[in-house]
């Protein structure tokens, strides 16, 4: 156990306009060094560590280049060209392979190479989960994507298998796009995914296992009357895709929804019935709609449980459940969704708060993630939801690099009994099977302005939870921007913000905050938001490195908490026991290998904030194609 003694900061001073030298790298001998060593560092770094960064305004304003790739075939954007065509040879950073190399996940899936994006079809079967994903064999772009298939016996150690589909027919010879399985009641598996035909048009198509009695589902049959839906009157034809797991109706037959649009702003989910997956009829009136939120893709569409803590299958419906509908949002690139209920007898969904609505409310991760998809885990009555965390850099360090795009670590989705209005969202409870040893810290006293370092060795691979005690200042307001977030960890108030600095430099010349921003200290609820800070988390420029976050129900009686999952270039942050989730893809150029390092800071100008901590390290996934 470590204990930080009172720090007695200097008094805060206003934000440079240029940041001071870095301080030479120093390891700390003990706790108490650690304490000095933050004393000298709070000279230069008070207000939190000054802006490296420059402004988004003169960086960061994507000017009208090109066209990101994908856009012209008729899916949401796989690239960034305003990074790559205006970094040039002046605004690239010399990377180094050291560099790239350790960018490259430890437990997080990602293929051996290549481009990676959505998740597809996940399921369990005969022992095994498979994790089918969007995939190009031949480079690490966007570009003729066919379905990847991996699968474990825990959700955790991935074991990569053969391709699944290739884009080789004329419904699909523009790419096997996103898909979603259904398991009927007698075991057998159908597959429904969107293809992109030889003539530019996405329809679906109907593929399913050769052998359903093969564990391992190696080999998968097209069926010879694709496509089985084309583009209604009305939709474009390239407004028409990523059909979702089906559910039984009340008159036996099952349903679909496919995501589109109607003219370029209304975002809908359209309703298909079928009894065999080969003919269908559309409905006459929308799941949803939601006017202002453009094409909708990749919906999910699922119930949770309002009473009880286990997953329900796609086709529950009734009294004590609640229906979740989430859509990504091809024009934001955002993963939204909202919990209301689902009217089986036309149906239709209805959100429980207008206000909130399917792509003007919650995201599903504040951070950088997109094209979730989730199902129904048998084997642990769960619900299981993977998302993919894409890349923000250049195109030609990807190709350099070889690899591009990771999935998030599968987390578990639950209704939030105590407020009532969003969900939960957790890491698997295999994560913890990686855990090694565990460093606690207890009780760290953070006075305002203060950074303090936690002492766990290589910083790279670690189970970080985290709990903040608030000195209580009475009824006092902090005023913070409207977002909560606004220009990061530098601004401070009299309340915030505070938490940790994973991926730090021991100079702080790199550092990525994760922390809680307090905009009141009364008694009950209290006014907070939790946030992500990338502005400083490399000394590179040629990628985006925005800022995170989102308002966060702290209730009464409850600390401030999350728990960090780092591993390399992947942090995920979950505030107040998954309320709120955070990704971060960053890029690292000084704290990588050994130079990583934890800390703990408190950036308040008034308020005191006791932290209690407990870090493991984890092991590797080791994961590895099939033996």
């Amino acid at each position: 156990m470590d204990t930080a003694s009172d720090l007695n900061p200097p008094p805060y001073t206003a934000l440079p306009d240029h940041p001071p030298p870095s301080p030479p790298s120093r390891k700390p001998l003990n706790f108490t060094i650690a304490t000095i060593v933050s004393l000298l560092l709070l000279v230069s770094i008070i207000t939190l560590i000054p802006d490296h960064t420059p402004s988004p305004a003169a960086t960061q304003s994507p000017p009208a280049i090109r066209l990101p790739r994908g856009v012209a075939e008729g899916v949401s954007a796989k690239s960034y060209p305003y990074v790559s065509d205006s970094a040039g040879s002046a605004g690239s950073f010399n990377w180094t392979n050291a560099m790239f190399s350790w960018q490259r996940t430890a437990f997080h899936f990602q293929p051996e190479g290549n481009w990676m994006n959505d998740p597809n079809g996940p399921l369990y079967h005969k022992g095994w989960y498979h994790l089918f994903y969007q995939y190009n064999p031949e480079s690490a772009v966007w570009g003729n994507i066919s379905w990847g298939h991996a699968v474990s016996r825990d959700l955790i150690h991935w074991l990569y298998l053969p391709y699944s589909m290739v884009p080789d027919q004329p419904y699909d010879v523009n790419g096997v796009w996103t898909g979603s399985a259904t398991i009927l009641p007698d075991g057998r598996i159908v597959m429904l995914y969107t293809g992109d035909t030889i003539d530019g048009v996405q329809v679906q198509n109907l593929a399913y296992p050769a052998n359903s009695s093969d564990p391992l589902l190696l080999n998968w049959v097209k069926y010879p009357g694709n496509p089985v839906l084309v583009p209604p009157p009305g939709i474009g034809p390239k407004d028409f895709r990523d059909p979702t797991t089906a559910w039984l109706g009340h008159d036996g037959k099952w349903r679909i929804t496919i995501g589109s649009r109607v003219g370029t702003t209304l975002g809908i989910a359209l309703v298909y019935t079928t009894d065999d997956f080969i003919k269908y009829e559309l409905l006459d009136r929308y799941l949803h709609a939601v006017p202002g939120t453009g094409m909708w893709e990749c919906v999910d569409f699922y119930p949770v449980s309002v009473d009880g803590s286990k997953g329900l299958d796609t086709s529950v419906n009734g009294a004590g459940v609640k229906h979740v509908l989430k859509a990504s949002l091809d024009d934001t690139k955002l993963d939204h969704y909202a919990i209301g209920t689902y009217f089986g007898d036309n149906d239709t969904w209805v959100p429980d708060n207008p206000e909130e609505d399917v792509g003007i409310g919650l995201k599903l991760d504040y951070g950088r993630y997109y094209a979730s998809k989730t199902f129904y885990d048998q084997n642990k009555e769960r619900r299981i939801l993977w998302g993919w965390i894409n890349e923000t850099d250049t195109e030609a360090n990807d190709l350099a690099k070889g690899w591009a795009s990771v999935q998030t670590v599968p987390r578990t989705v639950v209704f939030d009994k105590k407020t009532g209005s969003n969900i939960i969202q957790w890491p698997v409870e295999e994560v913890e099977s990686l855990r090694l040893g565990s460093t606690e810290f207890n009780g760290v006293l953070l006075e305002p302005g203060s950074v303090v370092e936690l002492d766990v060795g290589t910083a790279t691979q670690l189970d970080i939870s985290a709990e903040f005690e608030l000195e209580a200042l009475g009824s006092e307001e902090a005023a913070v921007s409207d977002d909560g977030c606004g220009g990061g960890a530098v601004e401070r108030s009299n309340l915030g913000p505070f938490g940790l600095l994973v991926l730090a430099h021991q100079s702080l010349s790199e550092l990525t905050p994760i922390y809680f921003n307090v905009a009141n200290s009364s008694k009950g609820s209290r006014e907070a938001y939790f946030c992500v800070d990338e502005k400083r988390s490399s000394k590179a420029t040629d990628f985006y490195k925005p800022v995170y976050g989102s308002s966060i129900p702290v209730l009464e009686g409850e600390n401030f908490s999350m728990r960090v999952l780092v591993d390399h270039s992947i942090v995920e942050s979950f505030g107040q026991g998954g309320r709120r989730v955070i990704t971060a893809r960053i890029y690292p150029t000084e704290a990588i290998y050994g130079a990583a390092k934890l800390f703990l800071f408190n950036n308040a100008t008034s308020a005191k904030v006791k932290a209690t901590v407990k870090v493991w390290q984890l092991n590797s996934a080791f994961i590895r194609p099939f033996p």
